[in-house]
């Protein structure tokens, strides 16, 4: 009968990482799109952005999601950094520098967690085979 209910609060447990795992991911994502629009200056948001994406790097990537989620994780820190929308200028007056901002801001949110993934993936890397 322990066991059963040991076993019942770990599945509890598991879906409670879980669910703020993804409530994190979110999160994180809607203060990017709102903080590079608003406010892409603000230590304040670049903080919880980068405690929010350890939290995900943390709950939320499963050992199949690793190799998908630091391809995305590389492209989206590269595209956030080179001002790749700077060309929306033309069209928009400040429409490439925000949508730049919201880039950069969703970079600034993922690369903990890539760090957390690569490192994870580096330990495995460095075990023994069999």
């Amino acid at each position: 009968m322990a066991k059963e209910n040991s076993v019942k609060n770990v599945g509890i447990v598991r879906k409670l990482f879980s669910f703020t795992g993804m409530v994190a991911f979110v999160m994180g994502y809607a203060i990017s799109v709102v903080g590079g629009i608003w406010w892409p200056d603000n230590g304040g948001i670049v903080l919880t952005l980068v405690i929010v994406g350890l939290v995900v790097g943390l709950l939320n990537i499963t050992g199949r999601e690793v190799v998908p989620y630091l391809v995305a994780a590389i492209a989206l820190v590269l595209v956030g950094r080179i001002g790749a929308f700077e060309p929306m200028n033309l069209v928009v007056d400040g429409l490439g520098d925000k949508v730049n901002d919201v880039v950069g801001m969703m970079a600034i949110f993922t690369a903990p967690a890539a760090v957390i993934q690569a490192v994870r993936v580096g330990i495995v890397l460095s075990k023994p085979g069999e």
